[in-house]
């Protein structure tokens, strides 16, 4: 169990290193080119569309 326990925090320790780099990236424009890439792809637009629900519709 103990052996589980030290993967998993060695796993989330590296999840949370991953995390924070990416954010430091983003936020401090290193890479601007990942900016471009981002605007490209459409992540950092606000286009919400409506989701059309299809289960359920048609019972009587």
């Amino acid at each position: 169990m103990k052996r589980l326990e030290r993967l998993l925090i060695k796993l989330i320790a590296i999840q949370l290193f991953f995390l924070l780099a990416g954010q430091v990236l983003i936020s401090a424009n290193i890479l601007p080119g990942l900016q471009t890439l981002a605007q490209y792809e459409g992540v950092t637009e606000s286009n919400y569309t409506s989701i059309l629900e299809t289960i359920g519709l048609n019972q009587k």
